[in-house]
């Protein structure tokens, strides 16, 4: 998430990034499965979704744009946030839990970046359910995690692909609403 924060920070974004899992100390890649356990038990879509919202309350006013990108977890959290009047833009990166919120509707453009290979749930059923007009989908070569140059399941070319598109989308938004 650090690169992710300093990366968009170089391209001229503010960022904030809350800690969502409540922990001083992060998660070991070798603990993937023990910190989704955590998040479900412990903090919940729902009440991730409320944090973020007060977060956009609290900066609403002091921004003209308001995206949110996340990965995982976060890009259903973000998926979830995308009915919120204040965020412009969405992009998410392998929410598989979308598939439990494929009825909300998005005011607001959505760009979602799945893996062709995906252990939890069926990609390609997703993307026809959620073929809608403020949403582009992408599906890359790799597994859930592509874009995370830490991870074991990492793919230097797809992540590459989906930055690309992401910062094309990012800065180019504003054409869209």
């Amino acid at each position: 998430m650090k690169n992710v924060c300093e990366f968009l920070s170089e391209q001229k974004f503010d960022v904030l990034c809350p800690n969502l899992y409540e922990r001083d100390t992060p998660f070991d890649y070798s603990q993937e499965e023990i910190a989704y356990h955590h998040f479900m038990e412990n903090v919940g879509f729902e009440n991730a979704l409320h944090k973020i919202k007060d977060v956009l309350s609290d900066i609403k006013n002091k921004y003209k744009r308001i995206y949110i990108v996340g990965f995982s977890v976060g890009a259903t959290i973000a998926w979830l946030c995308s009915e919120d009047e204040s965020v412009d833009g969405v992009v998410g990166y392998y929410g598989s839990g979308i598939r439990n919120y494929v009825s909300r509707l998005p005011k607001n453009p959505i760009m979602l970046f799945f893996p062709n290979e995906e252990e939890s749930f069926n990609v390609d059923e997703l993307i026809s359910t959620l073929d809608k007009k403020n949403i582009k989908i992408y599906k890359f070569s790799g597994q859930h995690g592509f874009s995370d140059p830490y991870s074991s399941k990492y793919n230097e070319r797809s992540a590459q692909k989906a930055y690309r598109k992401m910062m094309d989308f990012l800065q180019n938004i504003h054409y869209l609403n």
